[in-house]
């Protein structure tokens, strides 16, 4: 388990807000909007590393923080509500039949364990701990709504659909940007705002929406600056077991390959096994015959489902935690497939890519519903082919855009504030896209803007519910429940200190499409994120405070080359001579898939 000592080093990098205030010794460090419910003393944490550490338990309506009670170096545990999936109790030897054990399970790899005496006048630690990890099934309000803290940058004006939609070079004489979705009555877990081709009638989408699942009709999500193919999402068609055709839907696929005149053909990546989407048309769901479709070319890229995935990563959590079997690490990790599912969504993100780059051909993506796979596969995709969203800024709005504003079920899939941890829509589908993503940064190290402790923060709260940006299922239920006015963005945090999430190797490689390389050797398992709480894994040197005295070297290197430039410039203007700019060309950075 980690260890924090009350060491200003160790402290978290938050330029803002209240978590910096009370760092004394026996007072526990408050967010705006955060209240003690309870302090419980004479606690024990297990700690699988180094045995029994006494201390104090305070337990406020966002975390638990426990404190040993060693005065000079002490033990410091953070976990935030948000964090937990259920609590267990368990046995506790020797310490006499008073004394309660509880395991807290996390979503984040960990289960801490904790031991306790129960009196009569003490109060029900399990209860308070389940009102305000679980505070939806207690009819409490998650946290995100009490937090209370002020940013100098706000995160909700980072996403604008209109605004990244022109940047794409949209509209054109092909596509409209649609208010046909405005009050969600076409679509209720799509955006309302929405990229459809110019010559089609709102009645015939309305055709197309009643013959795809969850009436989620194929939309623009990228288009190609310069061949103008470009990357549709959308769900199944209802095909079902008697292939029900829908003319509508057949004259809409056209229209999107005849928008890209440089390509006769289209092609549908069907992120399924071929044997689930078979078996998906037996219950009215299915795929597009290519004997309806003219000119069209489906592929399966042979991904798991989400039961799959999540099965994946309960294996993997065995693997790192709390111990390591030294001996038989690598076979173990094969054995989970987690690192295989990571190489299988790459390499279908890569396809996508390649073809839209190389093949110049438009692309369609769905798998049963298109908020799951298609999410992953169409950010994936857009983060290899456009550079804008390898920022920090473009990254967020990639995020915000194909999988927040697109549906994907956050508060399904994470189980946020919700006690019921065995239900089977809980999968850690967005955890999968930003390991890919990390795994993409190891590969292009000088591609991306942002740092791995970005990609951390980000997964971080993903569960925390201190910020709205991944609460609920869609756009529609945020819009209802006021998220916006009523809650933080993650990204007011994260851009009020962009120097803390900044990669100082960071080259801006405009126009350049990155093809990772995407067998099974060229992949890692992400220790510093799966096996952070083991101690044994750490890195020998703290990353984060090397990469951010880069940052300010690099920042100095910077203005004395301008100096420099300046310098030479006011020479030559006084020696009358005349240069003319010089304009670099890069390599492109493509790779063998």
């Amino acid at each position: 388990m980690v260890s924090k000592r009350l060491n200003p080093r160790n402290l978290p990098a938050l330029r803002y807000g209240a978590q910096v205030k009370m760092y004394q010794v026996n007072q526990v460090p408050l967010l705006p909007g955060e209240t003690i419910q309870t302090t419980v003393k004479d606690v024990m944490y297990v700690c699988p590393f180094s045995g029994l550490v006494n201390g104090t338990l305070t337990i406020t309506d966002y975390k638990l923080y426990f404190s040993s009670v060693e005065k000079e170096s002490p033990f410091i545990l953070d976990i935030n509500m948000g964090v937990i999936s259920r609590l267990e109790s368990i046995s506790v030897p020797n310490q006499g039949e008073n004394t309660k054990g509880l395991e807290l399970v996390c979503k984040d790899m960990r289960s801490p364990r904790f031991a306790y005496k129960t009196e009569e006048s003490q109060v029900d630690v399990v209860e308070v701990i389940s009102r305000h990890a679980f505070p939806l099934s207690h009819n409490l309000p998650l946290f995100a709504f009490l937090y209370k803290d002020q940013f100098p940058v706000d995160g909700w004006k980072v996403y604008d659909p209109t605004a990244e939609y022109r940047r794409q070079g949209l509209p054109n004489e092909s596509w409209t940007i649609s208010k046909i979705n405005s009050t969600y009555e076409l679509c209720d877990t799509y955006p309302s705002v929405l990229v459809i081709p110019t010559n089609i009638t709102d009645e015939d989408i309305r055709r197309v929406a009643v013959f795809r699942a969850k009436h989620r009709i194929p939309v623009l999500s990228w288009i190609h600056p310069e061949s103008q193919a470009t990357i549709v999402r959308c769900s199944q068609p209802l095909v079902g077991p008697s292939d029900r055709r829908c003319k509508e839907d057949e004259r809409l696929l056209q229209i999107i390959m005849d928008a890209n005149a440089q390509s006769h053909k289209l092609t549908i990546f069907d992120a399924r096994q071929s044997s689930v989407a078979v078996t998906n048309k037996a219950k009215d769901g299915g795929y597009e015959s290519e004997s309806f479709y003219p000119n069209v070319e489906l592929n399966f890229l042979d991904i798991p489902n989400i039961h799959v995935m999540r099965e994946s990563l309960r294996k993997m959590k065995e693997v790192v935690y709390p111990t390591i079997n030294e001996a038989h690490w690598h076979s173990a990790i094969d054995q989970t497939h987690w690192l295989e599912y990571i190489r299988l969504l790459l390499a279908g993100a890569a396809k996508i890519a390649d073809k839209l780059e190389s093949g110049k051909t438009s692309v369609v993506v769905h798998c049963s519903d298109g908020w799951d796979r298609t999410s992953q596969l169409t950010s994936l995709a857009m983060l290899m082919l456009d550079s804008y969203y390898r920022t920090l800024r473009g990254f967020q709005v990639l995020v915000e855009k194909e999988w927040i504003s697109f549906g994907h079920k956050f508060s399904a899939r994470v189980g946020h504030g919700d006690e019921n941890h065995a239900n089977s829509e809980r999968s850690p589908l967005f955890v999968q896209f930003i390991d890919c993503v990390w795994q993409m940064t190891r590969q292009f190290p000088a591609a991306f803007e942002f740092n791995e402790l970005f990609l951390i923060t980000v997964l971080d709260h993903l569960y925390s519910c201190l910020f709205g940006t991944f609460l609920y299922n869609s756009e529609q239920e945020r819009v209802v429940h006021e998220v916006q006015t009523k809650t933080i963005s993650l990204w007011s945090y994260i851009n009020s200190q962009l120097e803390e999430f900044t990669n100082p190797f960071y080259v801006d490689y405009e126009n350049h499409v990155l093809y990772p390389l995407v067998s099974s050797r060229h992949l890692e398992l992400w220790t510093s994120f799966y096996a952070r709480w083991n101690p044994r894994m750490r890195p020998q040197v703290p990353v984060h405070q090397t990469l951010k005295e880069l940052l300010f070297l690099r920042a100095e290197l910077q203005r004395r080359v301008e100096e420099l430039q300046r310098e030479t410039t006011s020479h030559s203007l006084s020696s009358g001579s005349e240069h003319s700019p010089t304009h670099p060309t890069g390599t492109a950075l493509h790779t063998t898939v």
